[in-house]
């Protein structure tokens, strides 16, 4: 079961897609299948498949968008939070292999295309959660348990 909370910058972005797929793309994948379409048998024409194929995409993406802009709850970050992994914050951690990583912990819907996102659903992220620096998290994966070290925490990327 996923988790149904965003980030307000995830907000933003969701919602910019989806008014970029039904303003912009939309209307013109619409002419381009209306002018396909035009052109008589549409069993032969690859225009008119090809971006018909496209417009369903289009719908159903833009359906997903719409029910789950609706559904999801928007999470601020709160003074409260400031020294402890909760959701929003971006981590840097490290192994004993001195392997390093950083990223930012998000809603599921964020975490496509978005990188370097990882899911609040994630073993990692559930691992790490209330941990402050210099604590260790202990990953269950498939390969085994994997020890991380809190390196930084912090709510604002810059």
């Amino acid at each position: 079961m996923k988790t149904n909370i965003i980030t307000r910058d995830g907000h933003i972005a969701l919602k910019a897609e989806l008014d970029e797929l039904w303003r912009v793309e939309r209307p013109i994948i619409t002419e381009k299948v209306t002018w396909a379409a035009s052109l008589g048998d549409r069993s032969d024409n690859a225009d008119y498949q090809c971006n018909k194929q496209r417009l369903r995409e289009i719908d159903r993406r833009v359906r997903y968008l719409r029910k789950c802009l609706t559904e999801q709850k928007i999470i601020d970050h709160t003074q409260e939070q400031d020294g402890k992994v909760y959701f929003g914050a971006w981590i840097d951690i490290e192994n004993d292999e001195g392997e390093t990583k950083h990223f930012r912990i998000v809603g599921p819907d964020e975490i496509y295309g978005q990188q370097p996102h990882i899911s609040i659903d994630s073993p990692m992220a559930r691992a790490l959660l209330s941990k402050q620096v210099d604590d260790q998290a202990v990953v269950k994966t498939p390969n085994g348990e994997q020890v991380w070290y809190i390196c930084n925490i912090k709510y604002n990327p810059t």
